[in-house]
């Protein structure tokens, strides 16, 4: 089964629409096109990489998420 996060890049290749609106609200991209309730306690900021320009995302250490608040399904 394609997870998510592989289906949400497959719309923003395909679906020019759908990108920009997951670049200026990726909240209410998520929520119109696959019914993804973001909570207000989360911010998602969508950055689109290009040919030259990559960017590197350090995710929360484990331990960080189980010693705290949030909730370890926070997963794609």
């Amino acid at each position: 089964m394609e997870t998510l996060r592989a289906q949400i890049i497959k719309k923003a290749w395909t679906d020019a629409a759908f990108k920009q609106q997951l670049l200026s609200d990726p909240k209410k991209a998520l929520k119109d096109e696959f019914d993804v309730d973001v909570p207000a306690a989360y911010t998602v900021t969508t950055v689109e990489e290009t040919p030259t320009h990559y960017y590197l995302v350090i995710p929360p250490n484990p331990e960080d998420v189980a010693n705290s608040n949030l909730s370890p399904n926070a997963v794609w």
